[in-house]
């Protein structure tokens, strides 16, 4: 038995192995990308041996797959449920990211996988989608006169700042939450002019 696969008081570790790789897996994938973490890292943080991990997952891919497929199922639900905000706050609210917040893992995976066919690659497609959608649900709510282009638009405007914060390492958010305003509320006038 090699010491990967004791657990601190000699005793093999399997219980819990697969949720150990996991947080492992989300905490090196963040802090130094997919291509940059090993499965021998990967195992030694989350103490188990190599084969046990691939009983859990067949390959690195797969991994890679199931850490993103973790990551917020409701898309943006923390900002655009509160029900004491406006929907245009809510659009708004969606700006309001902290700039030590890690790059989303989703355009993090795309841009190191360079696999437009990788399982990885597909969840992201997926919830990058989904984020549009949903910023296009809260347009509709606050009456925005193209709500599918509004959504569309601050879905791009938000991925734009995120790498822009990270590339520069200079917060963009606010100049982003600027322009999104000024999106939101032409969106909104322009079905106001057209009801009149």
């Amino acid at each position: 038995m090699t010491e990967l696969e004791k657990g601190p008081t000699g005793r093999r570790r399997g219980r819990g192995a697969r949720e150990r790789i996991l947080s492992a897996s989300q905490r090196l994938f963040r802090e130094q990308g997919i291509n940059r973490t090993g499965m021998e890292q990967l195992c030694a943080a989350a103490e188990v041996s190599k084969r046990t991990a691939y009983q859990h997952f067949s390959s690195k891919d797969e991994l890679v797959a199931e850490y993103l497929r973790r990551f917020d199922p409701t898309v943006l639900s923390g900002v655009l449920d509160h029900a004491d905000l406006t929907p245009r706050e809510r659009l708004l609210a969606a700006f309001e990211i902290p700039p030590t917040t890690p790059l989303c893992p989703y355009i993090a995976a795309a841009v190191e996988l360079h696999d437009p066919q990788h399982p990885a690659s597909q969840y992201a497609r997926d919830y990058k989608n989904a984020v549009a959608a949903r910023l296009a649900d809260t347009a509709r709510e606050a009456g925005a006169a193209d709500p599918e282009r509004l959504g569309e638009q601050l879905a791009l405007l938000l991925d734009g700042a995120a790498a822009r914060t990270r590339v520069l390492d200079a917060d963009a958010f606010p100049t982003a939450a600027a322009i999104a305003a000024a999106l939101i509320d032409n969106a909104i006038a322009a079905t106001d002019s057209d009801e009149h």
